[in-house]
């Protein structure tokens, strides 16, 4: 039995959720984060105080688990705050565990200066962004641990979407069931999230404890939004939503079996919401994380860029982004206008830089080997590789990361220029449709909140959203010439991406067979671009990088 010094066996019991981010590899950042909660769940006379799936070593590690020097610094750092844990509440924290040759995606229980027990994840996912099968060992169907005057089980994650771990631990013994998770955002999870767990509460008659990790990790980020469910599936506490937060449920004990009571319920962010906070939270991390304090973003007027922009600002702050304008001849003096419009609206650094003088210089270079040759797509090209060229330039002269700009529906269909407006470190939009971003924008537009680094309401002109899209790199260019209507594109994207479906399935949506595969092959023909482009938010269950993994060189057709 895990018990503190001094405690009284009683009627209550108290659990300290800690919803905070982790930094994958900073071992040492996380523990002092540990610490730090842990004095406060001490000072609130807490009984647990209990952390995220593999918080110790940040989720998802991925391949750096598997490093035998790594797996060691985890465990020795958290032998080390068992030690230093001796007087107060018990801690559940997540990190790894290697025995007898085999790696585990564990939940250590540290008391009294050791680890009394280790939890050993059973259902590995392997789908979406997850391979957990190739880097752990499955573990045995451990029992509940016991702190105090609770038997507490904890399903990790995976094992909590799985009836047969919950209804052991039932059988065990349990009492309240305790699932650490690191579960990343997609559109739409928290109601999954809920409604899951309220089936294991059902079944189990148990109350439950949904913790999650909050934070971004690459193309990941993960929402938090922790809640306590009590038998029955009473919702009785809900954390935040892309925010740290520390909380404390006070479980009672009447006619035997715990019940919480009623704590904080924080709201519910809708869809739009929802996205524009990841984006955020995303984009803020990856510097954070990557060690980049600013970054640069070329304008061109058009909707994308203003919201990356926007983005950028909210989350870093105005004084660390810089909007750079490249016009060429084609560009109309509309963006021109647009673009200057936003950056005063932003309080952002405003840059403009013609690259015509460089277009003109490398046709003349060229003139020579295209001589005989109509200009094309060619032309066009070189207009976006020497905006990339002079970004990238900025980015490393002032250490500023470079973000690229290309929403889904581009990024799809190879609607972009690789090396090109494709160069940079970062997309905040990569899994956002082209429709969704004109939606995102009049969101932004219409609200404000405390979490936004730029202060008041229509930040975007509304006439970069309401003109007709273009990518300016000719005379009168619209994207309707090379594209189909983007509620088409984006239809069919739907149907093609998002639900893996087939040229049959946009015909029989009403979509005609002549532009659904068209656009199946340009998905297609374009899978070598996108495993050359950034890394990009992941807001849905079919983001391009590890939810969809296609061949580079792929010849089949419906």
């Amino acid at each position: 039995m895990v018990s503190r010094k001094g405690q009284c066996m009683s009627d209550q019991f108290k659990i300290t959720l800690a919803q905070l981010n982790a930094t994958v590899g900073d071992l040492k950042g996380n523990a002092d984060k540990v610490m730090k909660a842990w004095v406060k769940a001490r000072d609130e006379y807490s009984n647990i105080i209990a952390f995220p799936e593999l918080f110790i070593t940040g989720y998802n590690p991925q391949d750096l688990i598997l490093k035998p020097a790594f797996q060691k610094a985890s465990y020795d750092i958290i032998k080390k705050i068992a030690e230093d844990c001796l007087e107060g509440p018990a801690i559940a924290l997540g990190g790894p565990f290697c025995e007898a040759g085999k790696l585990y995606n564990a939940y250590y229980i540290l008391s009294q200066g050791k680890i009394q027990a280790i939890i050993k994840k059973h259902h590995l996912p392997n789908q979406e962004v997850f391979d957990e099968v190739r880097l752990f060992s499955s573990g045995t169907v451990d029992g509940p641990f016991q702190v105090d005057q609770m038997r507490i089980g904890s399903p990790i994650c995976e094992d909590a979407w799985h009836t047969d771990i919950v209804e052991t631990l039932a059988e065990t013994g349990a009492q309240t069931l305790l699932v650490p998770n690191g579960s990343p955002y997609y559109r739409g999870k928290t109601d999954v999230r809920q409604n899951v767990m309220v089936s294991r509460v059902v079944e189990s008659g148990l109350p439950l404890v949904y913790l999650n990790l909050v934070g971004g990790q690459d193309d990941q980020v993960f929402d938090g939004g922790s809640f306590v469910l009590n038998p029955g599936g009473e919702l009785v506490l809900q954390m935040p939503q892309f925010e740290e937060n520390i909380a404390t449920c006070v479980f009672n004990k009447s006619d035997g079996r715990w019940k919480a009571e009623t704590g904080h319920k924080s709201r519910i962010l809708d869809a739009l919401e929802s996205d524009y906070f990841a984006m955020v939270i995303g984009l803020r991390d990856y510097c954070k994380k990557a060690g980049f304090d600013k970054v640069v973003i070329g304008l061109s007027g058009g909707v994308d860029s203003a919201l990356v922009a926007t983005i950028a600002a909210d989350a870093l702050g105005p004084e660390s982004v810089r909007a750079v304008m490249l016009p060429s001849e084609y560009t109309s003096r509309s963006s021109l206008d647009d673009a200057a419009e936003l950056s005063k609206n932003l309080n952002c650094r405003y840059d403009h830089l013609s690259i015509e003088d460089g277009r003109v210089a490398i046709s003349e270079t060229l003139s020579g080997l295209f001589k005989g040759t109509k200009p094309d797509l060619t032309e066009e090209n070189i207009q976006s590789r020497l905006r990339g060229l002079l970004l990238m330039a900025i980015s490393n002269k002032f250490g500023e990361m470079l973000l690229t700009t290309g929403n889904k529906s581009e990024v799809s269909v190879g609607y972009a220029t690789i090396y090109g407006d494709m160069a940079g470190g970062y997309n905040p939009i990569k899994d956002l449709y082209k429709t969704r971003v004109f939606d995102i924008c009049r969101w932004r537009n219409e609200n404000n909140r405390p979490w936004m680094r730029v202060s008041g309401l229509d930040v975007i002109p509304v006439n970069i959203i309401e003109k007709p899209p273009s990518a300016e790199l000719r005379p009168d260019q619209k994207d309707s010439d090379s594209l189909p209507d983007y509620f088409v594109l984006d239809g069919i994207l739907k149907i093609l991406v998002d639900e893996d479906g087939t040229v049959e399935d946009c015909t029989n949506a009403g979509f005609t067979k002549e532009d659904a595969q068209r656009v199946q092959r340009l998905l297609f023909i374009n899978e070598y671009k996108r495993y050359q482009s950034a890394p990009g938010t992941r807001l849905s269950k079919r983001a391009f990088w590890l939810d969809r993994r296609y061949p580079i060189v792929n010849r089949w057709s419906e």
